[in-house]
């Protein structure tokens, strides 16, 4: 009799839903659970499900039974005076320690699945298949980038989140917007940087870069390949200056700003424009240093928000990194990937590289289309006896336009500044441009190459064989712009008198 009495509890449609829905949502998170560990295939939306949307439903039946069960019996409470108020808890009726007894196995196997899609469930946001392939067409750009970058094994999170709890949830509150903005399409295109309070490099990248332990310098070789009908070799072989260990009483080159606190203050989101920088010294006094050509007032100076430099400042893209065409062009065709015998071929993959598309499918078959079609005009001889070495091309072209343009997202190679160097971006130079001044005039940012790289050797045609040269030399003779006018006016200018954009 009250196993018939506690059953009817539960024979009404809100309980007979939940328990539905609390079995379904078990058997799929099982089910699912079990063929991604015998598979190994990791699918961004596949993990949505299983440990999100399916544990979601168990809960949630789990809730309807006690609901619908109350709602019979305080109905039943109403017509019949003598059921109390409490279920009365007698274990010395078999049925009711029955029923406890059940009741504690079921919680348990509830809590043992709920606990580990949990735990999966956190290491599934961690993963970077959440972060790069979860929200598709937002987050393309990037994850194709970090897939291709010195740093494709190390998680999203290892950077952008870091050890400790404090991070953690303040990376899931940021998610949370992110979300809001995917589901209502209310993203930027492209999606701005740099991010805002992104955590100081040292607590993330010095986890593995130990600064402590830099180099005093490292040898670098750039190859290029002039856009001419003999993609004529050019090579410059120098020494970068690293810099030794920040702190030390020897701590000089670049990583020196590691050991030393310098501020500035940018005009800009992009931080492009620093017009002021404050640079402390070991007495913990602060020589202040100002553009002599946009200057700040003290007022505005005492206004602004003046960062404290940390690795990000020229590490600004140390692993979602876009190449521009004049570059990847020159590493295919040194690496062998494309046939340097073919004429102009620098030249032409640069051209159709650059042109606007709308999507990237009709880059592909602008590609596919124009470029044997080049010569096959002009070249008809090549066009036969090279046919597989133009196939080749148009192979890796393709290749190269899906890693560094993303149309849907309005993103290209030059989108984001890469602020190493000085060739595309103004980079070094934002400070290093021999216009910024202490406030008594006595020193200045120096702009002299040979602070941070030494040239060992430099082979191109304007150079006679077997010199030796200690400064660069130019491919064209520029006569004094090359002092006078940064690498990236007119590298990022487009064109294709010189690699990668720029016309002289």
């Amino acid at each position: 009799m009250a196993l018939r009495k506690t059953a009817g509890y539960l024979w009404n449609p809100i309980s007979l839903i939940g328990l539905l829905l609390a079995f379904v949502g078990t058997g799929l998170i099982i089910a699912f659970l079990a063929m991604e560990m015998i598979t190994g295939v990791e699918h961004p939306y596949i993990g949505l499900l299983t440990y999100f949307a399916f544990p979601g439903m168990l809960i949630f039946g789990l809730i309807l039974v006690p609901v619908g069960a109350w709602m019979v019996r305080n109905r039943r409470r109403k017509e019949e005076e003598d059921i109390p108020p409490y279920p009365r808890m007698d274990f010395n009726d078999p049925h009711k320690r029955r029923l406890f007894i059940f009741f504690v196995l079921a919680s348990v196997i509830f809590v043992l699945i709920v606990s580990v899609a949990s735990i999966l469930g956190f290491e599934f946001t961690e993963s970077t298949t959440f972060c790069g392939e979860l929200c598709h067409t937002v987050m393309t750009p990037e994850h194709t980038a970090w897939k291709n970058s010195p740093h494709a094994r190390v998680k999203c999170v290892e950077c952008h989140v870091g050890p400790g709890a404090e991070w953690y949830v303040k990376a899931k509150i940021s998610g949370l917007r992110q979300v809001w903005a995917v589901a209502t399409h209310s993203y930027p295109t492209p999606i701005e940087t740099p991010i805002e309070n992104l955590r100081p490099a040292r607590d993330t990248c010095e986890h593995c870069h130990w600064p402590e332990k830099f180099y005093s310098g490292r040898q670098k070789i750039f190859y290029h390949y002039a856009p001419n009908k003999e993609n004529t070799p050019r090579e410059i072989n120098m020494l970068i200056n690293i810099g030794g260990a920040p702190k030390s009483p020897h701590a000089k080159g670049i990583h020196w700003h590691i050991g030393t606190e310098v501020y500035y203050i940018s005009r800009d989101k992009k931080r492009l424009d620093i017009p002021y920088i404050a640079v402390k010294q070991k007495d913990g006094s602060f020589v202040e240093y100002m553009s002599t050509e946009t200057p700040l007032t003290r007022d505005e100076i005492a206004k602004a928000k003046k960062r404290l430099m940390d690795c990000t400042d020229c590490h600004n893209r140390p692993t979602h990194i876009y190449k521009s065409p004049g570059q990847e062009m020159d590493e295919h065709i040194v690496s062998g990937l494309i046939d340097p015998a073919l004429p102009y071929i620098k030249k032409i993959g640069v051209e159709l590289l650059e042109k606007p598309y709308k999507t990237q499918q009709e880059a592909f078959t602008a590609i596919a289309a124009k470029l044997p079609e080049y010569y096959a005009t002009n070249y008809p001889e090549v066009s036969k006896t090279k046919a597989a070495a133009i196939n080749q091309a148009v192979t890796q072209v393709k290749d190269i336009y899906s890693r560094n343009f993303f149309p849907e997202m309005k993103v290209s190679w030059n989108t984001y500044p890469n602020h190493i160097g000085h060739f595309y971006t103004p980079g070094c130079f934002r400070c290093h441009d021999g216009k910024h001044k202490s406030i008594d005039g006595k020193k200045t940012i120096s702009k002299d190459c040979n602070m941070c790289h030494t040239m060992i050797s430099q082979t191109q045609e304007n150079i006679p064989a077997g010199k030796q040269v200690k400064d660069f030399v130019h491919p064209v003779d520029i006569g004094d712009e090359i002092h006078k006018t940064n690498c990236s006016d007119c590298h990022m200018s487009g064109g294709e008198d010189v690699p990668g954009g720029g016309k002289h």
